[in-house]
């Protein structure tokens, strides 16, 4: 767990902060202003799908950013790693893009869909690795650690 840990240093939660709050940023700003004027002009149909996209988006980004808070309190000693691995502490949970929703909506707001849910995605298994799940001992390193005891 602490070379896990280790890898996952202050730099790298504050560099996926900063790209988290800054894709937030900038999906509020489109889908507030320029989204608003794109999603008028598409089906009715189209449009339920569009605002089911935002929301998509604004719910990847809070996860990542609630996570990575969490992140920044286990390395200011305010959280133990133990506390931060508790469920509630962990990834929210997001919903998937329909595919078929997406190929229907303005290329700007696939952009933003797609880039919160390759961030998420990264974030998902940076968190995969620091689950604190010990791998299992290697049968030769425990052979080996045997051997070592018995001379």
């Amino acid at each position: 767990m602490d070379q896990i840990r280790a890898a996952l240093t202050p730099k790298l939660i504050d560099s996926l902060y900063v790209e988290a709050m800054l894709l937030a940023d900038a999906a509020r700003a489109y889908f507030d202003r320029q989204g608003r004027d794109e999603r008028m002009s598409l089906d009715p149909l189209v449009r339920v799908g569009f605002s089911c996209e935002s929301l998509k988006v604004t719910t990847r980004l809070m996860h990542i950013v609630a996570w990575l808070l969490t992140q920044r309190a286990v390395g200011a000693g305010e959280l133990t790693a133990e506390q931060a691995r508790r469920p509630e502490r962990q990834l929210g949970e997001a919903v998937d893009s329909d595919p078929e929703v997406l190929e229907q909506l303005p290329q700007s707001a696939r952009d933003l869909i797609r880039a919160s849910s390759d961030l998420y995605e990264r974030v998902r298994r940076i968190e995969e690795g620091t689950s604190g799940d010990e791998p299992a001992p290697s049968p030769a390193r425990s052979l080996l650690s045997r051997l070592q005891r018995s001379i």
